[in-house]
């Protein structure tokens, strides 16, 4: 297959979720979104307290997808080699001695980084320098990635004791922060079925990597209408408290806004989900359906919002109902 329609992606994006929906119950919104963002070249943060299945998601849509997939433990002592590789030296022919590279977990389609706040920062600038570049430099030596490439880093967010917090910058370089909330009660009594009452369901693979580097692309050549962008680029701007006319709430609780990067997501995130739904061009609804998860962790509460008891997904809700949209 050498190109793919938005129907195709329509199609396909069914068919990941049905086999999807063999193992997990609920979540569908998160899965949307791992799926746009990995069709958009980004990467995701998923919050969530234990027990809410988040390595399972991530392994379970690597086998649905026929990826590569690696999972790293984030500890204290874990060092930068360990998640980007090193040069160890080997016994050669004749005694000869020579420096071999192994590469590192970062060596894989998806790489699921559980609770990369456990890990000191030098550690974490490792993998979000691979991240970023989709390279590493080892021994003075470029090494590119596998493609795609998808990072999906976990946090608990009621444990902070003996934790290294993302600082922003950090933060900015993850295109989605997903929060994983409990399940409905009905949700939790077929979770408590499945898992107790039968063996395991095996998830057969339907998409393969040449079909995402597809998508990709065609996600990239997507056409955007001029109002769509302007509007992404109004919500960005909205959470800046300096901007000229900033919404009510951010005046009173942001300390730091979104920066451009934001804009860029917002629109690589409706592309990419308005593909995913059988349309070529994105809507104003697309911008506003990947809003919170763009923003929340760009947005940098205050005293005052602390104060109020109010979070930074609050903010967002606040401002995205407060901006209009352009006109046509």
């Amino acid at each position: 297959m050498s190109e793919i329609s938005p129907a195709e992606v329509g199609v396909l994006h069914q068919r990941i979720l049905a086999e999807l929906r063999k193992v997990i119950v609920g979540q569908d919104d998160i899965v949307q979104l791992l799926l746009v963002s990995l069709f958009a070249r980004g990467h995701c943060l998923l919050v969530g307290v234990p027990g809410l299945a988040k390595t399972l998601l991530v392994k379970t849509l690597a086998d649905s997808l026929h990826l590569g997939f690696k999972r790293v433990q984030f500890t204290p002592d874990l060092m930068p080699s360990d998640i980007i590789g090193s040069e160890v030296l080997q016994e050669r022919e004749g005694r000869r001695l020579e420096f071999e590279y192994q590469p590192g977990p970062v060596f894989t389609n998806l790489l699921l980084a559980d609770e990369i706040n456990r890990t000191p920062p030098k550690t974490q600038a490792a993998l979000l320098e691979a991240m970023q570049e989709r390279r590493v430099t080892v021994a003075g030596v470029s090494r590119t990635l596998p493609d795609p490439f998808l990072v999906v880093a976990t946090q608990n967010p009621i444990e902070q004791e003996g934790t290294y917090p993302l600082p922003e910058a950090q933060l900015d370089r993850f295109m989605f922060s997903l929060y994983l909330d409990y399940p409905s009660k009905d949700e939790e009594v077929e979770i408590v079925r499945r898992t107790t009452l039968r063996e395991a369901v095996a998830v057969l693979a339907t998409v393969t990597a040449e079909d995402i580097l597809l998508v990709q692309r065609l996600v990239m050549a997507a056409p955007v209408s001029d109002h769509v962008i302007r509007y992404a680029v109004d919500l960005a701007t909205a959470t800046r408290p300096n901007a000229p006319g900033a919404p009510v709430a951010t005046k009173d609780y942001v300390e730091w806004g979104a920066g451009p990067r934001a804009s860029q997501y917002l629109v690589l995130g409706a592309k990419a989900r308005a593909l995913l739904h059988g349309r070529v061009s994105p809507e104003t609804d697309d911008i506003r359906a990947v809003a919170l998860p763009v923003l929340q962790h760009r947005v940098i509460a205050n005293y005052r919002a602390t104060g109020a008891g109010k979070k930074s997904r609050d903010i967002v809700d606040a401002i995205v109902k407060s901006v209009p949209e352009p006109s046509y």
